[in-house]
């Protein structure tokens, strides 16, 4: 039997909500408002307004996660087009490699043959493509946008396409900077393409139905935020505190605020510097409800930790988290790089 699938879960692509850049992973996430460089082609498309003109910026992240087993990059480009407009672009790839296909591990006669046992990988693919602009009417309104292409694929036994669209704005009210990003705007698509035949003694065996085709969609989702830096005795010390509040409109989530309508997930996160040139960094966020063996319920969060230090044209940052909070305790290592280029006029 062939049929075809539509879902819309609660959580859908969720390798496109890991984030990037060990800076904002330093933070807690707590990154909306703070954007202002090639990273904002993630974290809110109107940040890429803070590249200078005479400036391509370009950055790059890795990290693994499940103790290696997978592995998440990231690089991305931005630069300006005019005094009014920068274009970015970013790569994001989440993947498993290397993963044995033991379908064939037994030959005819029954006996184990492990030079038959092939490798493929897991991996999820996003392609963005930002535009940051200002308009002349409203000067003190910073403005993006997201195209998003997504390519997803199982080896050979599954392949996905899908599109998305992100909308972001900035502003700046005395010294406080705000932001906020529609992410998925209209809803992001992802339509799946399964090689059935490649499993039918599998499903046979197993008794599933087979599907062709099926689609998933992920629901808007609204990310505020707000932060300022405060100088401690001298403009050489500063502090950033910075807050985000992630809301959701598909139902109840396990999340600190939850409701029929919305959910509200905050991050809060601390960067402390000296000239701009080093950086100490701190966050927490996705504060979830958990229930003990007794009954009893608490709550628990993921903290971060980060430092980051300037050299001239380069910026090198670590940060120490639970990213995706994928485990209660496998922590990763996330280390990024940021190079600013001069462009000669």
């Amino acid at each position: 039997m062939v049929i075809a699938q539509v879902s819309t879960p609660k959580y859908a692509n969720e390798y496109l909500a890991l984030g990037v850049g060990a800076r904002a992973y330093g933070m807690g996430e707590a990154f909306q408002s703070v954007a202002s460089d090639v990273y904002s082609g993630y974290w809110n498309p109107a940040g890429l307004l803070g590249i200078n003109s005479d400036q391509v910026q370009v950055a790059a992240m890795h990290t693994s996660l499940f103790s290696g087993i997978a592995n998440y990059d990231y690089a991305g480009i931005a630069a300006r087009t005019d005094s009014s407009t920068v274009l970015g672009f970013s790569f994001i790839r989440l993947g498993v490699d290397d993963i044995p296909d033991t379908r064939f591990l037994y030959d005819a006669d029954g006996s184990i043959n492990y030079d038959n046992i092939r490798f493929f990988s897991a991996a999820d693919y996003a392609f963005i493509f930002s535009v940051a602009h200002i308009f002349p009417k409203t000067p003190n309104l910073e403005f993006g946008a997201n195209v998003k292409v997504l390519y997803r694929n199982a080896g050979d036994f599954a392949t996905a396409w899908g599109f998305g669209f992100d909308l972001g704005v900035k502003t700046s009210i005395g010294n406080w900077d705000l932001g906020a990003t529609l992410r998925d705007a209209t809803g992001t698509y992802v339509a799946w393409y399964h090689e059935t035949s490649l499993l039918s003694q599998v499903y046979a065996q197993t008794g599933n139905e087979l599907s062709e085709q099926s689609l998933e969609i992920s629901p808007p989702r609204l990310i505020i935020g707000a932060n300022r830096r405060f100088n401690i005795g001298s403009e050489n010390f500063g502090i950033r505190p910075s807050l985000d509040l992630l809301l959701t409109f598909d139902g109840k989530r396990n999340t600190l605020i939850s409701g029929s309508f919305t959910s509200v997930d905050p991050y809060a996160g601390l960067e402390m510097d000296y000239k701009n040139i080093v950086f100490l960094r701190a966050g927490a966020g996705k504060v979830q409800k958990t229930k003990d063996f007794d009954g009893s319920e608490s709550y628990e969060l993921t903290p971060a930790a980060g430092i980051g230090l300037k050299i001239k044209n380069l910026y090198v940052d670590y940060a120490l988290t639970d990213v995706g909070n994928v485990s209660e305790a496998l922590y990763s290592h996330v280390f990024s790089l940021k190079i600013d280029f001069a462009i000669k006029k």
